[in-house]
């Protein structure tokens, strides 16, 4: 588990995160939800140590991430975050990129290196553009090598801002139905998220932040009902016969 004590950081003298509490769990696909500018990003950035606290603790499986270097940290948690450059490489190159906590010197890949790359491009259909460059596939595709290489990085936790920024409709699917399935295969997924019934549709619990705090957690059936959300949101959010999540237009 993934436990959040109490914690603070922001920029400078600016406080984002405001005594913050919160846990996630293995086998579970969490949605950060909130209004722009509430530290969803800041608390991604926090829990991975790229932003140093002011206060609290965090715990993964029971040991402060303070105590363990960064490097421990990344074979611990992967992080994939919001608007990437796309370098130029192959997908099969970045991908070997997850490996990277693992290499001793010098820096040269193993058999196990590439056997483990391999694989999570398997996993995420991109095994058959493994040799061709990272620009040349689809958006969605491109998102999927990404995803690649965070498994490659063979962590229990993967942590991502706002994944599905600026892809399709089809491909914001697909890629949900990737996490969610990492997620009951035993992954811990905590995804930033700002499409609301696409939040609610795969999640299997959502953690609400206002103002750099958390003023809710719960299942999507639960915050449903909820008028928290249209405080927050200024929109409401209803259950479809089908068991799907849509904007409840009046």
């Amino acid at each position: 588990m993934l436990e959040l004590n109490r914690i603070s950081a922001g920029y400078g003298k600016q406080t984002v995160l405001d005594g913050i509490s919160v846990d996630f769990e293995k086998g579970k696909l969490t949605s950060i939800i909130g209004v722009n500018g509430c530290g969803k990003s800041t608390l991604l950035k926090a829990i991975l140590g790229i932003l140093s606290l002011s206060s609290g603790e965090i715990f993964i499986d029971g040991e402060n991430l303070l105590t363990i270097s960064r490097n421990e940290i990344a074979k611990k948690i992967a992080y994939l975050s919001q608007g990437k450059n796309i370098p130029d490489m192959t997908v099969e190159q970045m991908v070997l990129h997850g490996r990277f906590p693992y290499l001793s010197y010098p820096r040269r890949y193993s058999s196990h290196d590439r056997e483990v790359a391999i694989k999570a491009m398997e996993t995420v259909g991109v095994a058959e553009f493994a040799h061709k460059p990272l620009y040349s596939l689809s958006g969605g595709m491109r998102q999927n090598a990404y995803i690649a290489m965070a498994l490659a990085q063979d962590t229990d936790y993967i942590l991502l801002d706002e994944p599905t920024t600026y892809l399709d409709i089809a491909h914001q699917l697909e890629l949900m139905r990737l996490l969610k399935q990492l997620s009951d295969n035993g992954k811990g997924i905590v995804t930033v998220m700002h499409d609301l019934p696409l939040a609610f549709d795969f999640s299997d619990t959502l953690t609400v932040m206002n103002n750099g705090g958390i003023i809710a957690c719960g299942t999507p059936s639960e915050l449903c009902n909820l008028p928290i959300i249209e405080d927050i949101f200024g929109v409401k959010i209803k259950q479809m016969q089908d068991g799907m999540y849509s904007y409840q237009y009046q």
